[in-house]
């Protein structure tokens, strides 16, 4: 409708991890909502898009790196005028056996997927205090819910991110700021591309889900889109599932496709 006001209209978000998949569809979601966007992602080349949006800005970087996360947020006050949400969606994936995975490659799963996101969480309190307060949406995975066989470094890493939230929300409630996580099931993404290029590991993910579908990366963002939002001014220390419904399963049955 001509005239009518977006919910995000005015607002200043940092997401991270957003040169590609989940992280690249919230960004491109959050601007036709009318935020303003702070990109960050390891892969410089891959924020090239920003230079097509006057309200984008790239702070490319490791997330594990303090400065990176600092530098981030100065970006947004900067360019911006201040930091409302944050969309803290940087994460790797690892496999490997639990007797032979080596040890480095466990360190840097934790790095990514838990520290950084300390990092970025504590990031973002300063300057969401300054604006009376802030939402944070975190990415989790499924695969912090339960387990997986040859991907304990992940299933860890995403379970402690989990907990990290729900202690953050109790820490920052009282400044206003809400923190949140989102439980992605298979999403057709980079992080999922050898998968996608095995049929039968693709189509058992798919079986698994209520939906009888992997998702796409416009879903999940849809999800980030509502709880940053003003819409979900009483939704903190949550943990949501976007899965198609794969967690709604005890995981003893495939669901019946509807003939």
């Amino acid at each position: 409708m001509v005239g009518s006001v977006s919910r995000h209209d005015g607002r200043i978000v940092w997401i991270t991890g957003a040169g590609s998949g989940i992280g690249l569809a919230t960004a491109y979601r959050l601007l036709d909502q009318g935020a303003s966007v702070i990109a960050t992602d390891i892969n410089a080349d891959s924020l090239v898009w920003t230079e097509d949006h006057s309200r984008a800005e790239a702070v490319p970087g490791d997330v594990t790196d303090e400065a990176v996360n600092k530098a981030a947020v100065e970006a947004a006050g900067k360019r911006f005028g201040g930091l409302d949400a944050a969309v803290l969606n940087a994460g790797v994936s690892q496999r490997g056996d639990l007797a032979t995975l080596p040890m480095e490659q466990f360190d840097r799963t934790l790095d990514v997927n838990v520290r950084a996101v300390v990092l970025g969480i504590r990031a973002c309190i300063e300057p969401m205090r300054n604006r009376g307060g802030g939402a944070i949406a975190v990415t989790s995975s499924t695969s912090g819910l339960g387990g997986d066989p040859g991907r304990w470094a992940y299933n860890t890493s995403k379970a402690a991110v989990l907990n990290l939230v729900r202690a953050a929300a109790l820490d920052l409630g009282p400044l206003g700021i809400r923190v949140n996580a989102v439980c992605p099931g298979p999403t057709e993404t980079g992080m999922s591309e050898r998968i996608l290029e095995d049929p039968e590991a693709y189509e058992s993910l798919r079986r698994r889900s209520a939906l009888q579908r992997w998702a796409q990366p416009d879903e999940v963002a849809a999800v980030f889109d509502f709880l940053v939002s003003p819409d979900a001014s009483i939704v903190t220390g949550a943990v949501v599932a976007a899965d198609g419904g794969i967690t709604a399963n005890t995981g003893q049955f495939l669901p019946e496709p509807t003939p």
